[in-house]
């Protein structure tokens, strides 16, 4: 991990009580549930992102299932 900086937040009264009962139950500072937190979302928004554009490059690519295939797959799930 990199070089830190604060950064501000407005986030609902629910949401602070529930961070501060985390923090309290595991020992964790509050900082570092909000970092890990954003370090979790901001991984999976890019790892949708990549999926979408690898999808995206299939579909113009033409790079489908051909009709015997998805009949063989269903069939083999029993669908």
């Amino acid at each position: 991990m990199g070089e830190s900086v604060a950064v501000t937040a407005r986030i609902p009264r629910e949401d602070k009580e529930k961070l501060d009962m985390l923090a309290t139950a595991t020992g964790r500072t509050k900082g570092f549930l909000i970092s890990m937190a954003i370090q979790d979302y901001l991984e999976n928004q890019a790892w949708q992102i990549d999926e979408i554009r690898q999808a995206i490059q299939e579909a113009e690519a033409d790079e489908f299932a051909t009709d015997e295939e998805t009949e063989a797959f269903l069939a083999r799930w029993k669908v």
